[in-house]
């Protein structure tokens, strides 16, 4: 696994790729100059992740059983490896999950997963529910569900959570959503705040116009959310 980082101090941001993705793709879609100052200025340090999609979400040939298996053991590389890496590079302890697309809901999972590590989330133009087809997009799962289905499913697991210690962690998370108005997934972030609502989880939504499921869209939005 591969990842490279960005800036010397301030804030880490751990940034998760787009649907195959990899870990040189957020500088390669400009994202990271359209963090320049901040980078310069010592307030945020990225650390891009690898993804392993095609071997777990978005692998057709395995199945859904061990697709999710698979994103499990992605899952733990990142907190038990990822996270002590970027702990030891930059001992700030506030920490950011983002990405774009798939990434946003990699970033929006895990910290709802593990709101301990995390202080803040951004997601743009995700999509939280993947075991249902929205559109021209399949269900990533075909029509199996499972307990580890359910738990990395936000949508699904977020409104019967009642333990109020993960709760708090959840309210003093910085919380920040962003899609096109014409994204076929608009109504599935609806359906995330919706949750976050009725948890008493403040969060931003913001609605772009257009689809604004791109990196031209994406450069504009990161230097306003992250």
């Amino acid at each position: 696994m591969e990842l490279l980082v960005f800036g010397h101090a301030g804030a880490r941001v751990l940034v998760f790729p787009t649907r195959y993705g990899r870990f040189h793709e957020y500088e390669d879609f400009g994202l990271v100059n359209a963090l320049a100052e901040p980078l310069e200025k010592g307030l945020l340090q990225l650390f891009c992740v690898d993804s392993i999609d095609g071997e777990s979400l978005y692998n057709r040939y395995s199945h859904p059983h061990d697709r999710i298996r698979r994103h499990n053991q992605y899952e733990q590389y990142i907190i038990h490896e990822v996270l002590p890496f970027s702990r030891l590079q930059n001992p700030q302890p506030f920490m950011i999950a983002h990405g774009c697309s798939l990434g946003a809901f990699h970033a929006m999972n895990i910290a709802m997963r593990h709101p301990q590590w995390f202080g803040k989330v951004v997601a743009l133009s995700g999509r939280y529910d993947l075991s249902v087809p929205v559109a021209e997009f399949r269900s990533l799962f075909d029509d199996y569900y499972n307990e580890d289905i359910y738990f990395h499913t936000p949508n699904h697991f977020l409104p019967n959570l009642d333990n109020e210690g993960l709760l708090n962690l959840l309210r003093r998370m910085e919380i920040t959503i962003a899609i096109g108005a014409e994204d076929p997934f608009l109504n599935n972030n609806r359906a995330l705040c919706n949750v976050l609502s009725s948890k008493g989880i403040q969060h931003n939504f913001y609605i772009w116009d257009g689809r604004a499921h791109h990196p031209a869209q994406w450069q504009k939005m990161v230097p306003f959310y992250v």
